[in-house]
């Protein structure tokens, strides 16, 4: 489909999605994303990259908003670099273009899809339900769908639209941690009809999950945080509770027993005596960080730290040292927002036990995570085990310690963090900090030693307030990015070695960075006394 002639659509979107049509016909030719994003199309930039308009035509889009148009706009006619402003054009949409596979408001009838009827005495799948997955797989990760919209959270009190697909995103996040809270990654909605698909992995996996509602049942802490996380947010830009659902209750109530399972020491505190752990994973790999050793349970964690296990990272890698220290203090933030929430909604006692389980998480943060390091100075672990074993890095994923700030654990002045992020952005002190003569930036183990992450170099942009190194790291990103959109990863010795064409992760992380700037710093993109930009 010839992406051109889009132009003339914006800002009358609606009106030609609903005329005479026939978008059945005209959806079946439109090309997949995932082949359609590997290739550039016109029109190009008019700056010296010449970078490529990879938006798919109107028709073919998952979901369109006038508004999110309007965004664009506003933000693209301002900036002076015209190579810049058709990244941030390509990827501010990218998830809403190419990502919503399968959104319902909640006013249709209720459905039956194969053996199961929406809806029912427990009230599951009903209301507005959102599919969002992650790029090019057919799958939907919490964490990536939670950050995948964040940059739209702000419109959401504006347009309707938005607020009801972002409701459904929680809602059906809800349906997912009630049905596997220990898993990552889902499957297809059954209400939706989509078929599911397979990982191609032989996973043994406790508690059992099943394969038709589950693609991966990796367990990360994270994942958890990150449903918290989208219901606070959403809550944060319209005051909305219209997600405090007798399901979404149901769901909170999941999370905080897999909280309390993954507290626990492996070894009885009292009699020393080995308890299996409620979680195992064991996957047939030749991949060391794919799997979890020691019979799928990893090393030993020790007892009456606060702290919250997780088996894998934000990355889908396993943890070394179970105690990740990013998932900790993103959880600790998540609970004390879930907290004031539930409060407002008048939940006084789970308010309490919310803050309680909040203040024991950080406390055993700054106990057991904070490490004296001899050339740095205090800084925080990567991960420990609370017996006094640390991992000093960082990964490009997020949560990450670079990220520390923008979860709202810490300012970004605190001293702890300056000095651990001073570690973690140099390779003496991070070994997963990589450098080349075409990139550098924060790795990690799940792509190999010669791929960063550009995500690293856009949360280190956030995470400055020194203009050269913003101006440096939208520079690098910029200069990697020559389909138009952001990479999963760079070979930091030649760029034109990427993975994943299509990731919207990335893409919405690359626009938050520049609604970021325009907000706090925009003569950085707009000009000498530009005015800030806010949406």
């Amino acid at each position: 489909m010839a992406a051109a002639s889009d132009k003339a659509y914006v800002g009358g979107a609606q009106d030609v999605l609903e005329s005479d049509l026939d978008h059945a016909r005209y959806k079946a030719a439109c090309p997949e994303y995932q082949h359609y994003a590997v290739f550039p199309h016109r029109p190009l930039s008019e700056g010296p990259l010449a970078l490529p308009y990879q938006r798919p035509s109107l028709h073919c889009r998952t979901f369109t908003s006038p508004l999110v148009e309007k965004v664009i706009e506003d933000v693209t006619s301002r900036m002076k670099d015209k190579d810049l402003a058709r990244l941030f054009e390509n990827a501010f949409p990218n998830t809403l273009d190419t990502t919503v596979r399968w959104h319902v408001d909640g006013t249709q009838k209720k459905t039956k899809a194969k053996h199961y009827v929406v809806g029912g005495s427990n009230g599951a799948w009903e209301g507005p339900q959102s599919f969002i997955v992650t790029g090019d797989i057919n799958a939907e990760w919490l964490r990536d769908s939670t950050n995948q919209l964040a940059q739209y959270q702000a419109l959401a009190a504006k347009d309707e639209k938005i607020e009801t697909l972002i409701l459904g995103a929680i809602n059906t996040q809800a349906e997912y941690v009630i049905e596997s809270p220990y898993c990552n990654a889902f499957q297809p909605p059954p209400p939706s009809n989509i078929p599911p698909t397979s990982n191609g992995q032989h996973d043994t996996v406790h508690p059992a999950f099943e394969s038709t509602k589950v693609f991966e049942c990796k367990y990360e802490l994270d994942s958890l945080a990150h449903f918290l996380a989208l219901g606070n947010q959403f809550y944060a830009k319209t005051k909305s509770t219209a997600f405090l659902t007798k399901r979404w209750y149901t769901a909170l109530d999941t999370l905080l027993v897999v909280l309390d399972e993954q507290s626990k020491s492996t070894f009885n505190e009292t009699t020393g005596k080995f308890e299996r752990n409620e979680y195992t994973f064991q996957r047939v790999t030749t991949v060391s960080s794919e799997t979890l050793g020691l019979g799928g349970v990893g090393n030993p964690l020790n007892g009456g730290t606060g702290l919250i296990r997780s088996a894998f990272r934000p990355s889908d890698d396993a943890t070394i040292l179970g105690f990740f220290i990013p998932a900790n203090a993103m959880m600790a933030v998540e609970l004390k927002r879930t907290a004031e929430i539930v409060g407002s909604a008048g939940k006084i006692e789970l308010r309490r036990a919310l803050l309680a389980r909040a203040s024991s998480i950080e406390k055993g943060i700054w106990e057991h995570g904070v490490i004296s390091h001899k050339r740095y100075g205090e800084v925080f672990a990567f991960e420990v085990d609370g017996y006094g074993s640390q991992i000093l890095m960082d990964d490009a994923n997020l949560p990450s310690l670079l990220a520390l700030p923008l979860l709202g654990f810490v300012d970004v002045s605190d001293t702890t963090y300056q000095n651990t992020r001073k570690m973690i952005l140099e390779k003496s002190g991070n070994p997963y900090y990589l450098t080349g003569k075409g990139f550098s930036a924060i790795g990690g183990p799940h792509i190999g030693l010669q791929h960063a992450w550009p995500m690293s170099r856009l949360v280190q942009a956030m995470t400055s307030d020194d203009d050269e190194e913003i101006l440096d790291s939208l520079e690098a990103v910029l200069k990697t990015s020559k389909l138009g959109l952001i990479h999963e990863s760079i070979n930091v010795e030649r760029v034109a070695d990427y993975t994943r064409s299509w990731f919207a992760w990335a893409n919405s992380v690359f626009a938050q960075t520049v609604l970021d700037l325009a907000a706090r710093k925009p003569h950085l993109i707009f000009g000498k006394d530009a005015e800030l930009y806010q949406i």
